[in-house]
């Protein structure tokens, strides 16, 4: 059982200094935009993953006009009492402690207070570039699988340095062969490694997401959802030798798990080209809400769900439905923020479960 029982945010974003207690597992906060809410959530995940889920640089998360920042997380994990504790200092340098002791690898946290997130902005996974969804992938796999995160770690710090030799070969005229193929040895050892364990976890996975979806919108809708990878139609190593020209000449690597992707479609249509706004926003809940239930199987304890502004994503009825699953139906902590105290009172009360509200 993880339960996080209280937070303190000090210098980060709107917040100045401020402390929350949580007395319920359902935590509903409310307040008008602007007053922060997304902050406030985005604050427990960076707990969980060190970073931001807006993919924005530290300094940015820092009070405006202010230096350095600090989160402080009081858990419960499985009975036992964890502090966990994320310093920015002034001059940029970030501290991750368990319990008073720094971590010396941020990658060996990822996954010990797993949590899973929903914002308004989430729709890109669905209708938004490739790289949107790799990064879905990647999160969920190096939460439930530490050597695949550090098999990954791995495999981008060796594209880059085959990018690098890529571009410095066109800007000398002349390419060092031996060391090119030492990396590119490198990285088909790598990206072979990612690519079974990504095509071993999908088939799965996929499979569970279009059922979740099929719950969500009371149908299936003719939908399908596939992984898509170069390696699913050749030999790294061959795809490489065969791309060796074009490498050259744009000076970057085109062919390997890098450029992966998940493939929906509705009626063997790009689902993007075809899906209504509600089904996009069902989609997006069911691959959501397959990672967190992926989570739940893989860790035997339920990751923290944090549900930000989500009542403006489904119609009603849906959007009960989807409540009571994962309030009254789990038992892992859910934190869910509403601009309308009105509404998520009502909502809440509809599960029949215990809750806080939260006013900001």
């Amino acid at each position: 059982m993880l339960r996080l029982q209280s937070l303190a945010l000090t210098q980060f974003r709107n917040y100045v200094q401020r402390s929350f207690t949580f007395s319920e597992r359902v935590v509903g906060i409310y307040g008008s935009n602007g007053t922060g809410k997304t902050n406030l959530l985005d604050a427990i995940y960076y707990l969980s993953f060190s970073r931001s889920y807006f993919s924005r640089p530290d300094s940015q998360n820092v009070h405006h006009g202010m230096a350095g920042m600090r989160l402080e997380g009081n858990y419960l994990l499985n009975g036992t009492a964890r502090q966990l504790v994320c310093i920015l200092r002034e001059n940029n340098r970030k501290e991750l402690l368990l319990n008073g002791e720094e971590y010396k690898k941020f990658s060996d946290h990822i996954g010990r207070f797993p949590c899973v997130m929903i914002a308004p902005d989430d729709l890109v996974l669905v209708t938004g570039s490739s790289e949107e969804r790799r990064k879905f992938l990647d999160t969920l796999l190096s939460q439930i699988n530490r050597s695949y995160l550090l098999t990954l770690i791995d495999y981008n710090k060796l594209l880059q340095q085959r990018n690098s030799l890529l571009k410095q070969a066109a800007e000398y005229g002349r390419m060092d062969e031996a060391l090119l193929q030492v990396l590119s040895d490198q990285l088909v050892e790598k990206g072979n490694a990612v690519f079974s364990e990504r095509k071993q976890f999908l088939s799965s996975f996929l499979q569970l997401a279009g059922n979740i979806y099929t719950r969500i919108a009371g149908s299936d809708d003719g939908i399908s959802l596939a992984y898509e990878s170069p390696l699913l139609h050749g030999d790294f190593a061959a795809l490489l030798r065969e791309n060796r020209h074009r490498d050259s000449q744009l000076q970057r690597t085109h062919t390997g798990v890098h450029r992966d992707d998940l493939v929906f479609t509705m009626n063997m249509v790009p689902f993007k080209s075809e899906a209504s706004q509600g089904q996009r926003k069902s989609l997006l809940f069911a691959l959501k809400l397959a990672e967190w239930q992926v989570i739940q199987e893989a860790k035997q304890f339920t990751p923290i769900l944090l549900l930000d502004d989500v009542f403006e994503k489904l119609d009603e009825q849906r959007m009960l439905q989807l409540l009571r699953w994962v309030c009254a139906e789990s038992d892992g902590q859910v934190f869910i923020s509403d601009t309308h105290f009105e509404r998520l009172d009502a909502n809440l009360r509809h599960t029949g479960v215990h809750f806080q509200l939260i006013g900001l």
